[in-house]
């Protein structure tokens, strides 16, 4: 019985292998495997257009790619399979390399995770402490910037709406880099099509305008461009910015793009091309940055040690928080970071910037883990070097000083901007607007930020900073630092705003103009020109601020 059986399902196999062999050869399914191969290499080449993959084996979107790619050939080997015997041991080998890739990842992945290398995560940004009253010069009200993006956006749809023709066919990039442009902070935009219609109609003409936006005077301007912008974002095909960049890249892993202005006013677009710095896909940092010309295309790649100095932003924000937080955390291990936090430390939840020199640094605070509403310093970080100075001094975390400015009008309603720190008067001080509902500045304010109780807020920066002084006449008094000169006057003269009379005073010898509010001496009212007076004040970079005199 049991020889019958065995002959029976050996006959039968013997059958369907003959089969087998007779639908393999069947006209179509034998060409299954060309036709579904040659659609995969459609479906390559068009993805690849589209996604723009780095081809980088230090890339995770290079191997998220790589692995879809290979899960789509895998189905189509086994499908073949079923009428191919050849394309079994393809597919199988295929699964075999999708195990080994993902195994390979995870395992890298382990090695290069916090867990086992914490202090190079820590090492990824260098702290060093700095001496805020040295390193910080006293701020120069005439280049303090008052314009965040969300008032940048408004005034640059403002200055769009005045150029009736151009809102048909171009919309605003609502990025707003700030930049610094001859010590100048602005903010800086190009106009985008508005669709690919409008891409298509004005695409040889180019983008003819970028906004350009004085972060301290409020002025909008709508710049014209000698050679239009033909490069960019919101172009197609070809002239589409990350596809310019990545044809001429293949393997560069962009992180950020940045648009920004030289010297001269011409447009260019600044990327950033990162590089993983543990294993093959931990702690990403900036290695290089590409700078394309807007208006001819044209690419030059540097190192980050090498950067042209009239850039200003080469490291992303979101890098540098990421990094200052690795920092805090793991300075002192991994364990130490989950179980006895000694010393861990992080930024606070918002940052800013703030020009000084040439450079654009951000600005955070730092705050203990095991704390709440109090910094125990804060960082200055350079976003084109990303030289990093730490300053230990005990002061208000930011959002508690923003709920006190607008708590000092709190019968207006208004709400106070992510604050910028200063030097005045020789002490670290939070500068800020006051916003309405509508996002619209109404007022400023300045806090002390190591007392936070002492607000000053006015309706103009002036008045705000005449307001403080009053606040702060002790600290101004009591600070070694302030400064006693002895000036011999060229000119003076008094021009009163808002209410209030201030002195500008021209010194023999001196190019600085020296501010001084009537209300630090009455007898100011009656200088005139070659007399000698002893001040007292702070030194700012074009200006000197008397705060009193010497009798």
């Amino acid at each position: 019985m049991f020889n019958k059986i065995f002959s029976k399902l050996k006959n039968n196999n013997e059958q369907n292998s003959e089969k087998f062999v007779d639908v393999g050869e069947h006209k179509f399914l034998k060409n299954f495997k060309k036709i579904t191969i040659t659609l995969l290499i459609l479906f390559v080449a068009i993805s690849y257009y589209v996604l723009l993959v780095p081809i980088n084996l230090r890339s995770a979107q290079f191997y998220s790619y790589v692995l879809f790619i290979l899960c789509l050939l895998t189905v189509i080997f086994f499908i073949d399979s079923l009428f191919n015997k050849k394309s079994v041991v393809i597919y199988k080998t295929s699964i075999k390399l999708i195990v080994i890739i993902i195994a390979a990842l995870v395992l890298s992945n382990l090695y290069s995770s916090p867990i086992l290398q914490a202090k190079k995560y820590a090492m990824l940004i260098k702290k060093q402490e700095g001496v805020f009253e040295t390193d910080v010069k006293s701020a120069d009200f005439n280049k303090l910037p008052v314009v965040d993006r969300d008032m940048a956006i408004k005034l640059g749809a403002r200055k769009m709406g005045e150029m009736g023709t151009l809102v048909s066919q171009y919309d605003i990039d609502e990025t707003y880099s700030q930049i610094c442009v001859k010590g100048k902070p602005l903010r800086v935009t190009p106009l985008v099509y508005a669709d690919t219609i409008k891409w298509f109609l004005n695409k040889s003409n180019g983008i003819p305008y970028y906004i350009n936006i004085d972060m301290v005077t409020q002025n909008s301007t709508l710049v014209k461009l000698s050679s239009p912008i033909k490069y960019s974002l919101s172009d197609k095909f070809s002239r589409n910015l990350y596809r310019h960049i990545r044809f001429g890249y293949p393997t560069a892993i962009i992180s950020q793009i940045n648009f920004e202005i030289d010297e001269d006013g011409k447009p260019y677009f600044i990327a950033s091309v990162v590089e993983p710095t543990i294993g093959i896909l931990g702690g990403e940092d900036v290695k290089a940055v590409i700078v394309i010309n807007a208006s001819t295309g044209e690419m030059k790649k540097y190192n980050t040690d090498e950067v042209p100095t009239w850039i200003d932003r080469v490291y992303p924000a979101e890098l540098i928080i990421k990094q200052l937080t690795d920092n805090g955390q793991y300075e002192r291990g991994f364990i130490n970071s989950k179980v006895k936090q000694e010393g861990v430390t992080k930024p606070t939840e918002g940052y800013n910037y703030i020009t000084m020199g040439e450079d654009i640094y951000l600005y955070t605070g730092i705050t203990s883990v095991l704390s709440d509403e109090s910094n125990i310093g804060f960082v200055f970080v350079n976003m084109r070097t990303k030289e990093t100075k730490f300053y230990p001094v005990s002061s208000a975390e930011e959002f508690s000083v923003m709920e006190s400015a607008a708590g000092a009008v709190q019968e207006k309603a208004y709400k106070a901007t992510f604050p910028i720190l200063i030097n005045l008067y020789n002490r670290p001080t939070y500068f800020m607007a006051l916003k309405d509902d509508a996002k619209l500045t109404k007022m400023y304010s300045l806090v002390d930020a190591q007392s936070y109780q002492k607000v000053a807020v006015g309706n103009t920066i002036q008045e705000t900073v005449d307001n403080y002084r009053k606040i702060t006449t002790d600290i101004a008094i009591e600070s070694t630092d302030i400064i006693s000169k002895e000036i011999v006057i060229e000119d003076v003269k008094s021009v009163v705003v808002d209410g209030n009379t201030v002195f500008y005073i021209k010194v023999q010898g001196e190019d600085k103009i020296y501010t001084a509010p009537i209300d630090v001496d009455a007898t100011l009212a009656f200088v005139k020109q070659g007399d000698i007076l002893n001040v007292l004040g702070n030194d700012a970079e074009s200006t000197f601020i008397v705060t009193g005199l010497k009798k």
